[in-house]
């Protein structure tokens, strides 16, 4: 692995032949005696000094006794007469050791987590990984559980969720090209994907817009990440897939996409997607083709509910002579001293404060939550006139549509297009619906990221590709990778 570190105005500061030196001017640096967590273990080995620096928390404490141990047995095994360095090198119990002549790189490498060794009368450290970051064991993640599967999910910690990878894909030819983001926090971030499969331009277009982050930190993590590559601006439209799921990444990878993951997030993005690739779940392939079929027609079916069916049913209720007299009975039967509008709108911003209640209540408390929203608020305001039933219906219709969305993003966006078409349904009615929907689709149509249409393969249209969205087919049938991430080996099994 390659490691870039994101600085380019800081000097360079190579390591003194004096090690008071070095240690004056690493204790200047890091503040070692007034912060508590950065200390020094000072040794004396074969008549040599010899330093070890790291962060409390960040660095596994046994393997570094174990490590001072093996090192305090050389005085007693060893010959003095012998070359310091080399019996010290020796002795270093560890499979992962490197060495850096730079005073900032080795101070970085120490803030990751990583310890360094400095040498009396030497001009070079050496850096063990010894890093143990805290953090929360694999667990499936909430918004994206199935009923069969695998129940492990990535972490905040950056280590744990490449090799969660790894384990999926055993293939000699996976790269997880690490880079440094951040001129204070000096994010890990890693550059995921297949040699000899994924678009050569794809990984430098990303791998070039990476480095050219210029920022402070990236305490939001891959948020941040996201924004500084695809230039999002004002669409609320997800251009990047988000997944906690190691199974799900790991797919789009042997597909030929680019995942990026990075340090102290659980989720990992990958690159490029379109709209189709954020309404499909992992459910799907856990079970038979038809039976995954359904659950996608379904979810489909749900998602087009819950944009279409307020609006639509907002504008029978102003135009009722659009209805067929069979249909008649929709609308409602007893008018209320609150505009319907009104009702829909205080509706809807009733249940996006109930779902950010939900986010923020402790979860003994949630059960309680719901029953005060339900049988209070929602029975309540019916009662006193307030709104009519069938609002309270349609727009509890339209939030199950919305949570059936598997992307937590997209379900967002398509809440705030479904306002936007209820007031265009206000302002022109008929005209004002169509209109909505076809600047809709056209704004669809009209996004692109990292160069790939999002409405593809509808728009431009691909029928084998379309099918395949709307069919899930058998695994063994899908021998030919998606044409839209260019892969270089087309073929995912040979004929």
């Amino acid at each position: 692995m390659t490691e870039r570190h994101h600085d380019e105005t800081k000097e360079d500061h190579p390591f003194s032949f004096d090690i008071k030196e070095n240690e004056r001017r690493i204790k200047e640096r890091v503040g070692i005696g007034e912060s508590f967590d950065v200390g020094v273990r000072k040794l004396h080995i074969l008549d040599k000094e010899v330093q070890f620096y790291f962060v409390n928390g960040l660095c596994d404490i046994q393997y570094i006794i174990e490590l001072l141990k093996e090192l305090m047995f050389i005085d007693v095994t060893e010959r003095k007469k012998r070359n310091a360095r080399e019996q010290i090198e020796n002795h270093l119990t560890h499979v992962q050791v490197e060495y850096v002549d730079n005073l900032d790189d080795a101070i970085s490498e120490m803030l990751s987590g990583l310890i360094f060794i400095l040498i009396e009368g030497e001009k070079e450290a050496i850096v063990i990984d010894v890093r143990q970051y805290p953090g929360r064991g694999p667990e499936e993640p909430d918004t994206e559980r199935v009923v069969r599967g695998s129940r492990d999910g990535y972490t905040e910690n950056i280590i744990e969720n490449t090799a969660l990878t790894r384990r999926r894909i055993r293939d000699e030819r996976l790269r997880n090209e690490i880079l440094r983001v951040g001129r204070r926090s000096k994010t890990d971030i890693s550059l995921t994907y297949i040699e000899g499969v994924v678009d050569k331009n794809l990984v430098s277009v990303i791998r070039k817009e990476l480095e050219n982050i210029d920022i402070d930190s990236l305490t939001m993590a891959d948020k941040v990440v996201e924004e500084f590559i695809v230039k999002q601006g004002n669409n609320p439209f997800p251009l990047v897939r988000y997944t906690e799921r190691p199974d799900v990444a790991a797919t789009h990878i042997l597909e030929g996409h680019v995942a990026v993951i990075v340090d102290a997030s659980p989720s990992v993005m990958i690159f490029p997607t379109t709209f189709f690739h954020h309404v499909q779940h992992a459910e799907e392939y856990r079970q038979a083709p038809a039976i995954g079929t359904f659950l996608r027609w379904v979810r489909f079916a749900g998602i087009l509910f819950s944009l279409f069916i307020l609006p639509l049913w907002l504008l029978l209720v102003i135009e009722p002579t659009l209805l067929p007299e069979h249909l008649d009975f929709i609308g409602p039967e007893d008018t209320t001293n609150v505009p319907v509008f009104l009702q829909i709108v205080l509706a809807e911003l009733g249940i996006e404060l109930l779902r950010m209640a939900a986010i923020h209540t402790p979860s003994p408390l949630a059960t309680a939550l719901g029953l005060v929203a339900a049988l209070l608020i929602g029975e309540i305001a019916i009662e006193v006139g307030l709104f009519v039933p069938e609002v309270i219906l349609y727009v509890a219709v339209g939030a199950i549509g919305m949570f059936a969305t598997p992307s937590y993003e997209m379900s967002i966006a398509l809440r705030i297009l479904r306002l936007a078409l209820i007031v265009s349904v206000v302002l022109l009615k008929v005209q004002g619906f169509m209109l909505a929907t076809t600047v809709f689709i056209l704004m669809l149509a009209s996004i692109k990221s990292l160069n790939v249409p999002y409405l593809w393969p509808f728009i431009p249209f691909y029928p084998k590709a379309m099918y395949d969205v709307l069919i899930r087919q058998a695994i063994p049938v899908k021998r030919r990778r998606p044409s839209v991430v260019h892969p270089q080996n087309v073929f995912k099994q040979s004929k």
